[in-house]
């Protein structure tokens, strides 16, 4: 009696949400895949309908959707397509959310609220994800909201990178909009070879969202150039008021570096008006051509997702793409 051949060969496939395919389609470039035709479209009552058009089963599936406005609708099509995954005998899942939705909800700052990153989490796992992969998550401790590897990567390298080839012959300082994100702050200095840093001490109003009250600067920025640092840009209230307490300060010039491009309602015209002189952000999020603005500079993600899909896949090691961990 002839034994069963085992089959030990592994198939990557990739696919896209509709909410910004021009992302998967350039990190499947840098894979040297395509990604997997998919069937998607809503009935007239809303509802999300989602069908892969090959077989996925016993492969390695990565489900890549980048969570802009309608950010629910996105993140329902996600989950659709995990469990269609899940059903179709796909041999492991990995969620691909480069802007991981709800991020800011991460824990009850007053009592009866919901922990929306934690929920949105379980729903990946629920689905039927084994595996999750993301980018510079709001707060780090998301991680381990969900039940299985995380991979939190880290924008640090591509931004320093860019900014200390454009701007690296200036006198500069690293400023942080708010103590929260000090340490993020501390290794951009190190990756800009030990430069000062700075913070802007700031209260929130808890029942005013997206609204910020600005105080005063702590740290050395007079005749400097600030590098201010976060991880989004939404309606851009917080960047335009930390930078405007920068230059009364007497800082010579403000750069603006984040991850994720969200840029909502009044962000562009608060951007483009501002003192600021470049706004530096990944395309984490698709950022349409009418939002785009002479000061935006928008630098490719795709790249970095592309190594570390091809680490896990592989089995190797992302650490090393772990640029920006404490």
């Amino acid at each position: 009696m002839s034994a069963i051949r085992q089959t030990t060969s592994k198939s990557l496939m990739l696919f896209s949400g509709r909410a910004y395919p021009e992302l998967t389609d350039e990190i499947a470039g840098h894979l040297g895949v395509t990604p997997t035709p998919t069937a998607a479209y809503e009935f007239a009552n809303g509802e999300l309908f989602v069908r892969f058009e090959e077989s996925v089963r016993g492969s390695d599936a990565f489900i890549v959707q980048s969570h802009a406005a309608p950010i629910n609708t996105w993140l329902m099509e996600q989950l659709l397509m995990v469990d269609a995954a899940k059903r179709a005998s796909a041999k492991r899942i990995t969620v691909v959310a480069p802007f991981f939705p709800y991020a800011r909800q991460d824990k009850k700052h007053r009592g009866r609220e919901p922990i929306s990153a934690r929920l949105v989490a379980d729903m990946f796992k629920t689905a039927g994800a084994d595996r999750l992969m993301t980018v510079d998550l709001h707060t780090a401790q998301i991680q381990g909201f969900f039940d299985g590897p995380v991979d939190h990567l880290f924008a640090l390298e591509l931004l320093s990178g860019y900014v200390q080839e454009r701007w690296g012959d200036r006198d500069i300082t690293v400023v942080s909009p708010d103590s929260g994100r000090v340490r993020v702050s501390e290794r951009w200095s190190d990756k800009l070879g030990g430069k000062p840093l700075a913070f802007i001490h700031k209260t929130r109003d808890p029942m005013r969202p997206n609204e910020v009250v600005a105080n005063r600067v702590v740290g050395e920025v007079e005749g400097r150039l600030c590098i201010l640092l976060d991880d989004m840009i939404d309606t851009g209230g917080t960047i335009v008021k930390a930078a405007e307490t920068l230059f009364t300060a007497g800082a010579a010039d403000v750069i603006v570096c984040a991850t994720h491009g969200v840029l909502s309602g009044p962000a562009v015209d608060r951007l483009k008006n501002s003192q600021i002189s470049e706004v530096i952000v990944t395309n984490t999020l698709p950022i349409q051509p009418e939002r785009r603005f002479d000061k935006l500079t928008v630098l490719s993600i795709a790249p970095l997702l592309a190594r570390a899909i091809k680490e896990v896949f592989e089995d190797g090691s992302v650490t090393s793409l772990f640029g920006g961990a404490s």
